[in-house]
């Protein structure tokens, strides 16, 4: 996506090319080959690394960029969105919904056995919240993990899990004080603990996305892997969720302007009653009210970006950018499918990979019912 406004430095310009080169080269050409084999190629991690695509708001010494820029990430998530695979995305940019709270509350050995294999690309972290009894009500986790000495013993399970069959690091909401959000830790289980079962979900969408339900049977874990305090893990999964929302409302606006381009350019090229299908005033209608409210969407995320780096944190703002962007990615995807009609029901095309990953982006993250009420909440209303 290309842009001119006054949010943009030259430093995000240069960085954006490099990342649409990657996207064009390192990305579009393998779709077919990924969406079939339900995974990503690993030897895209290092790759991503190789030209900075992991480093957001990591420390330096551990291979990261240093401080967040919500600029950053907001280009970062979209230029690699318009290749037009929402599973690549969540794939490859795991690492930042399973890695954030070890940045800030892991301890430093874990931050280096963590992070640094991470943000190189030669290892993958996933996020564990997700229960089969419930997503969005946090408070509710019956994961257990009761201390046994220097050890704690996990039971329980998570599902819809991004990245679960592949991850080598696990950033898992347990149980381990009384009911209630006071009573969530967050716990670093690695993949190889004996214990773990991972199962792999068939989707609707996200192909190239290996998602998992998780099985924890009598897993050991040291104590040294809590994440934080005992017992604080709620307020940390919260403020990750809120990136994760501005994450996905990025991703969502770059789709709408993906199936957008697609349609446009089947339209310009299909001739209908002896003329281009664009030439007809219905159907440039249509392009109009896509761009439309792609751009209003794109100028709110732009705008929320840029609070973020200023220190603001408009959580309300944010949750409702995430429904007017998935509102508009639902839109944008109807209209370029009747644009091109039969040919957007055939298996192959951007408009009907992204036609069938609408919902997941309205959901994943929080849905959009949950997020109307959280800014209800946060308005006071």
């Amino acid at each position: 996506m290309t842009n001119s406004t006054p949010f943009y430095t030259e430093d995000h310009e240069s960085f954006r090319s490099v990342v649409q080169q990657f996207a064009v080269n390192e990305i579009v050409p393998n779709i077919p080959e990924w969406e079939e084999a339900g995974e990503v190629s690993r030897e895209l991690y290092k790759k991503a690394a190789s030209v900075g695509i992991f480093g957001d708001g990591f420390d330096e010494e551990y291979g990261g960029h240093g401080q967040r820029d919500a600029i950053v990430r907001m280009i970062i998530l979209q230029e690699l969105s318009m290749a037009g695979s929402g599973g690549v995305v969540a794939s490859i940019l795991s690492n930042y919904i399973g890695l954030p709270p070890i940045q800030r509350s892991g301890s430093k050995e874990m931050k280096s056995r963590v992070l640094i294999p991470c943000l190189a690309g030669e290892a993958v972290a996933a996020l564990a919240i997700t229960e089969p009894s419930g997503g969005s009500d946090v408070a509710r986790i019956q994961t257990t993990a009761k201390r046994d000495g220097e050890e704690f013993i996990v039971n329980g399970q998570k599902t819809f899990i991004t990245s679960g069959m592949n991850a080598n690091f696990f950033t898992v909401a347990v149980r381990t004080g009384d009911q209630g959000a006071r009573g969530i830790s967050l716990l670093l289980i690695e993949g190889d603990r004996p214990g773990l079962e991972r199962t792999r979900l068939d989707k609707m969408g996200w192909l190239s996305s290996d998602t998992a339900t998780l099985y924890f049977d009598d897993i050991r874990v040291p104590t040294t892997n809590l994440i934080g305090e005992e017992n604080t893990g709620f307020s940390s999964i919260v403020n990750n969720f809120n990136a994760e929302r501005i994450d996905m409302a990025s991703q969502s606006i770059a789709f709408s302007r993906a199936c957008y381009n697609d349609a446009l350019d089947w339209s310009r090229n299909r001739e209908t009653f002896g003329k281009r299908l664009a030439d007809h005033q219905v159907i440039r209608h249509k392009f109009i009210e896509m761009d439309r409210q792609i751009n209003a969407a794109q100028a709110w995320c732009e705008l929320l970006s840029w609070r973020l780096n200023q220190g603001d944190n408009p959580v309300a703002e944010i949750a409702e950018l995430k429904v007017q962007a998935t509102t508009t990615f639902e839109f944008c995807a109807r209209e370029s499918a009747q644009i091109l009609g039969g040919a957007s029901y055939l298996k192959g095309s951007i408009t009907e990979r992204l036609y069938r990953e609408v919902r997941v982006q309205a959901i994943g993250g929080g849905s959009e019912e949950i997020m109307r009420d959280l800014a209800s909440r946060q308005l006071g209303i």
